[in-house]
């Protein structure tokens, strides 16, 4: 048993080291987290299930976007909502860099650019791509430990996500009623119709994502305040 959660803890700390490091060690980073799931014979289970029958190619299609939109220079990244689908996604793409089909410089600036700069670039793929692939990871092994890991997925973050669904209509309201410039009013009308969409989608990446944005919105109108703290630490949840 030990064994069992000493193999898994590999996984989660050569994850760790993956977000947490730097882009000069991100190919040995990458390779550590692989190694991890080659070692634990539920993990590799655990992704067997999750890319049986997932079309990997109709999905970078779907998902890695080049250019982002029209008369754009970089590309970006979208996730599958199904949270067994970023499992398969994200491992495939993992599994591709590590093998030297996917050349790691060359998808940093591709899809995840910030202003040249491999380091930056960097940062944000790790935020984005490997924090949720690790801690959808984590809620398959919880302390109790079972088997039917995939189908409990979605459980805890659909309850978050409908406790945010409220609180959000709540701050909607309050925000309404602040006296702000046309432009601000309207910015924050458009970041509340995009987090209700994408928490009615069940998208726990977007909505962590989007609210983020919003972070640094309240800061700007100066409007924080104990309530807007809670949804805010809520989304670091997802």
């Amino acid at each position: 048993m030990q064994d069992r959660y000493s193999k898994i803890q590999k996984f989660f700390t050569a994850c760790d080291e993956l977000v947490n490091g730097t882009f000069m060690l991100a190919d040995t980073r990458i390779a550590d987290v692989l190694k991890a799931v080659a070692g634990s014979g539920e993990l590799t289970n655990l992704f067997n299930a999750a890319t049986e029958s997932f079309d990997y190619n109709a999905a970078k299609k779907a998902y890695l976007r080049y250019p982002a939109g029209k008369g754009e220079t970089h590309g970006i990244v979208y996730f599958p909502t199904d949270r067994k689908q970023i499992l398969a996604f994200v491992f495939c793409v993992l599994v591709e860099i590590d093998a030297g089909v996917m050349k790691f410089n060359d998808f940093l600036l591709r899809y995840f650019y910030q202003d040249g700069s491999y380091t930056a670039s960097y940062a944000v793929f790790a935020e984005r791509m490997i924090r949720p692939f690790r801690d959808i990871v984590r809620d398959c092994f919880p302390d109790s430990g079972r088997k039917d890991y995939l189908e409990r997925l979605g459980k805890r973050r659909d309850g978050i996500l409908e406790t945010l669904t409220e609180k959000i209509t709540i701050e909607r309201e309050r925000i309404s009623r602040i006296a702000l410039r046309d432009t601000e009013q309207d910015a924050a009308e458009t970041i509340f119709a995009e987090l209700i969409a994408a928490a009615g989608r069940k998208d726990a990446a977007e909505t962590a994502a989007i609210l983020a944005g919003y972070r640094y919105f309240l800061l700007y109108i100066n409007a924080v305040t104990p309530e807007s703290e809670e949804i805010l630490r809520l989304a670091e949840d997802l």
